[in-house]
């Protein structure tokens, strides 16, 4: 192992680190959704050639879940390695959406430095602006990648400007202040220290994450010291707990002492110790300090626990992962469909699903509640509750969800709610409605501008401060008031105390099913005027079931099964052409902001149906005069 030592006593548990060892990076690099990530990972991985089949692979490598590569974005944090000069360069691809916060704030506690990566065109967004908070106060320097500078409209100036300004407002150090800048395109795979000098490969971004990153601190004759961060599992040696070695060193077959989250100490025994190499885990005997590894062997490990020394075990400081902001009701599925498309439908099924996904999943919050059937599940976001969702789905779960709602706190008895930075980016010719849908959403408008565009100034940037509650739904009816124009990022950024008054969100009607039977399209046709269908003839359909969107304020029961009878005025299939309207496509995101509290979601492996609570038209109207009174 190569170290330089530095001058000073020799280590011991708990004492500042006193060596580097120099033969090892570690660095996570962190971006906006749809900046280039994960592409300039991949012309990472290719030109140091981490494979012999890397060419065959495709592109975006390290999006390995269906739901990545499906919404483009990176939804757990991958940990892979290249080597570069003979030193090994550990990388950590992290989420770039702030729903996925929490993988962001443990895998930032892995490295030494970061790699804050920006569009040459869009400049830091709210997502940047959410990580590279937590990165700098963690105390990383960053160098700033600007990608795609191959981009007609890249502003590169202005995009220095504002990272600048960025870092300022976020409360920088003069050292941190005083970062590296690298030009880079990432599908391309070329990069670059100066725009007058155009690049032919990646070497110069690899040779300042080398002069830039400070090699890991550790102390090596220390007694072992390592938090566990993340959690994987092998089919073969069952959960595995990863992090970085901060003192010490570790081998297998080593009994170690566990260290969990309440102080409890258990001894244990590593059956099986890897490091990262290339794409893949390579076993070793023996690991030091300053590496990023993955343990077998402690099958209740779990993330914030400390690996320690047997004979003298002290703990680290646990991560800190920032509160849930979002509940919504998980719950076994009882509509008349129940148990026709899903493998597990049971509420132990469910309870067991939910509870091992705390075991990764650590901005994830989960309670029973007085029902045996249902679960109060808290995240950060809608798209982090989203995408748990359409896990458990493709695994053949059946549920059904209820509205997202904010999580409201009780500060020394004030009231708060979560607030959240928004930013759009629209055609000038919809502003006037937008900026109405927003305002009538208690969103602030911060900042208005036209929006950085050679040779085109119709379209506006916005810039909002919103309550949470605010934004849930906005986005389906923005899209429909833009006809699909619009592009929204917003981020959480504190608790405020709660507006008292009434939000004046768009009103909300359904064309709620009737009856049982299957559609069929003499009935669709004959209600379509009257909004928006979300299915076309042919669906079976239970009394209760929302077929539609209506197009005024209030519910509307149908009859979409009516056939158009034969009689001795006209056959029943022959008199006229009837043209129906293409159904709105449901997708799980659009069904979930648009349910109303009376309302949930029914999710099962093949189908989405937006269904009432209570399905008996009868019992809906008792209950609204039950309302009113």
């Amino acid at each position: 192992m190569n170290q330089q030592t530095t001058t000073g006593s020799p280590a011991t548990a708990g004492q500042a680190p006193s060596d580097r060892r120099q033969n090892i990076r570690n660095i996570a690099i962190i971006a906006h959704v749809d900046h280039g990530k994960t592409t300039l990972v991949d012309a990472m991985l290719r030109q140091t050639h981490v494979h012999r089949k890397i060419n065959e692979m495709g592109e975006r490598i390290l999006d390995s879940m269906d739901q990545e590569r499906e919404r483009g974005i990176t939804i757990r944090a991958k940990n892979v390695s290249v080597t570069y000069n003979d030193v090994k360069i550990n990388i950590v691809d992290t989420p770039g959406h702030a729903d996925f916060g929490g993988e962001v704030e443990r895998t930032l506690r892995m490295v030494d430095g970061v790699l804050l990566l920006i569009d040459a065109k869009e400049g830091p967004m709210p997502q940047t602006t959410f990580v590279l908070r937590k990165a700098l106060a963690l105390g990383h320097r960053a160098i700033v990648v600007i990608n795609k500078i191959d981009r007609p409209d890249a502003v590169i100036d202005d995009v220095l400007n504002r990272t600048f300004d960025l870092f300022v407002h976020l409360g920088a150090t003069n050292e941190q202040l005083d970062f590296p800048i690298v030009y880079t395109s990432a599908i391309n795979g070329i990069a670059t220290l100066d725009l007058k000098t155009p690049g032919t490969d990646i070497g110069p971004l690899m040779d300042t994450i080398l002069e830039q990153t400070p090699a890991p601190a550790i102390n090596a004759n220390a007694p072992l010291q390592l938090l566990v961060l993340a959690l994987s599992y092998d089919s073969y040696k069952g959960k595995m707990g990863i992090g970085k070695i901060l003192s010490g060193s570790i081998a297998r077959r080593q009994n170690v002492m566990q260290i969990k989250r309440d102080g409890t100490q258990v001894v244990g025994k590593v059956a099986e110790l890897a490091v990262f190499s290339g794409l893949d885990r390579s076993e070793v005997e023996q690991a030091e300090a300053g590496e990023i590894v993955a343990i077998a062997g402690l099958p209740d490990i779990s993330i914030g626990e400390t690996i320690a020394d047997v004979d003298q075990p002290v703990a680290l400081p646990p991560v800190s992962i920032d509160e849930p902001t979002v509940q919504m009701t998980f719950a076994v599925n009882n509509s008349p469909f129940a148990g026709r498309e899903g493998k597990f439908l049971t509420s132990r099924h469910l309870r067991e699903r939910l509870f091992k996904e705390l075991e990764t999943n650590v901005s994830l919050r989960v309670e029973e509640t007085d029902s045996a059937d249902r679960f109060l599940v808290a995240g950060r976001g809608e798209l982090h509750l989203g995408v748990l969702i359409e896990q458990m789905r493709r695994e053949g779960y059946e549920l059904q969800v209820s509205q997202p709602e904010v999580i409201l706190h009780d500060n020394a008895g004030v009231l708060t709610e979560p607030y959240e930075e928004l930013m759009i980016d629209v055609p000038a010719e919809y502003q006037g409605m937008v900026i109405e849908e927003v305002g009538q959403r208690r969103g602030q408008l911060r900042h208005m501008k036209l929006a950085h565009s050679e040779g085109n100034a119709s379209d506006m940037h916005l810039e909002y401060y919103i309550p949470t509650r605010g934004v849930i739904g906005l986005k389906n009816i923005l899209m429909a008031k833009t006809r699909g124009t619009i592009i929204m990022n917003h981020v959480f950024q504190r608790y405020e105390p709660a507006d008292k008054r009434t939000l004046q969100a768009a009103p909300h009607g359904s064309l709620v099913a009737y009856e049982d039977g299957t559609s069929n399209a003499y009935g669709l046709f004959m209600i379509q005027e009257r909004g928006t269908l979300f299915i076309g003839p042919g669906v079976d359909v239970y009394q209760g079931m929302v077929v539609g969107a209506n197009s005024r304020d209030e519910d509307m029961d149908v009859n979409i099964c009516k056939a158009k009878h034969l009689s001795n005025m006209r056959a029943s299939g022959s008199d006229e052409a009837l043209t129906l309207t293409p159904p709105r496509q449901m997708t799980l995101e659009f069904a979930l902001e648009y349910i109303d509290s009376d309302e949930l979601v029914e999710i099962t492996p093949t189908n989405l149906r937006i269904r009432k609570r209570l399905l008996n038209p009868e019992d809906r109207r008792k209950a609204r005069k039950e309302r009113r009174s």
